[in-house]
């Protein structure tokens, strides 16, 4: 079975054709970091124009890398909720239309689900049932991933993402977008213990997580310490920040297995890429004797691969669409 995959829900362009569900034939990314870097983060308007010009050719190049025709498909998966919704359009309204003009199925993706089948990519023996930690820009959750088209979010952030309190805290640093790289790698010539940082809980579920108070918290402490004329050494910042949010992620994801029973943890999504968010995770499963999966660095971020992935397990399961599939700016897992 070979699925195209086609994601375009914020500011990279992917496609990638993927064999048998876990077989990546090609995969072709078109980012437009360096766009946005000027501008500190990702402008929609621009993002949807950029994947507008550059969407034919990398689908064109993964089909061709791939070594086959459109007539070998056996369906064309997309990304359609959540992200960016002028992105998200490109995207849709691309797979529709070469859906219709091959004659091929149109297979529905939801962006999470393809993070988490990035560890199928990487692990060709796993299975559900898990629980999975998805961490990025834009989503904070930890999942239970029953089956490979089933899920229920038992855990969410209430208000900002770990990777938006890490891009946010880096811009107020000084670090250039995207700032979660930046983060890292200053982090590790600093020291975690440096600052204490608060763990913000929140009422009513005790698996939800809030990064907005962290995030002020850093905020607050740069600019009270430029007021004051002292300075703060950023690679001391930077490790006590990553290693807050390395905590938060790891407890509530370790206590819900401990809770819910399981003993096997993934982790996906762009964070995911975090080395200490990474050791963290993968130090609280090895103390608790749970097997612990983590995609491929290079496949933490936005792909085709993934939405492929994803995709073929859906077609599987018959989950298709129709010329009627829209775009969708927020739709929970739980809603798919």
């Amino acid at each position: 079975m070979l699925i195209l995959g086609i994601e375009s829900s914020c500011d990279e362009t992917a496609a990638s054709v993927v064999k048998d569900c876990r077989e990546i034939r090609s995969s072709v990314i078109s980012t437009q970091i360096e766009e946005h870097k000027k501008y500190g983060g990702v402008v929609p308007e621009i993002a949807s124009r950029r994947h507008c010009e550059n969407i034919l050719g990398v689908v064109k190049k993964a089909v061709d890398d791939a070594g086959i025709t459109t007539a070998d498909l056996d369906g064309i998966a997309v990304t359609y909720a959540p992200g960016l919704i002028g992105a998200l359009l490109v995207g849709v309204s691309f797979a529709k239309a070469l859906a219709m003009a091959a004659g091929k199925p149109l297979i529905p993706v939801h962006h999470i689900a393809g993070h988490i089948a990035t560890n199928y990519l990487t692990y060709p023996d796993l299975e559900p049932p898990y629980l999975c930690l998805v961490a990025s820009g834009g989503h904070s959750h930890i999942i239970e991933v029953f089956s490979y088209t089933k899920f229920r979010v038992i855990g969410r952030t209430r208000d900002d993402a770990a990777g938006e309190c890490f891009d946010k805290c880096a811009r107020a640093m000084g670090f250039p977008y995207p700032g979660g790289v930046h983060i890292d790698n200053a982090a590790k010539n600093g020291d975690p213990g440096a600052f204490r940082l608060p763990h913000p809980a929140v009422a009513g579920n005790e698996f939800d997580f809030s990064f907005s108070g962290l995030k002020t918290s850093v905020i607050n402490m740069l600019h009270n310490a430029e007021q004051k004329g002292t300075e703060i050494n950023r690679n001391d910042l930077a490790a006590s920040l990553q290693g807050t949010i390395a905590e938060i992620l790891t407890d509530h994801t370790i206590r819900a297995a401990l809770s819910l029973g399981y003993k096997k943890i993934a982790l996906a999504g762009g964070v995911s890429a975090n080395t200490g968010v990474r050791a963290a995770l993968s130090s609280a499963c090895q103390k608790h004797n749970f097997a612990c999966y983590m995609p491929e660095k290079s496949l933490c971020g936005d792909n085709g691969a993934m939405i492929a992935c994803q995709g073929s397990y859906n077609l599987l399961a018959g989950i298709t669409a129709d010329e009627s599939l829209n775009a969708v700016a927020t739709l929970s897992m739980e809603d798919i």
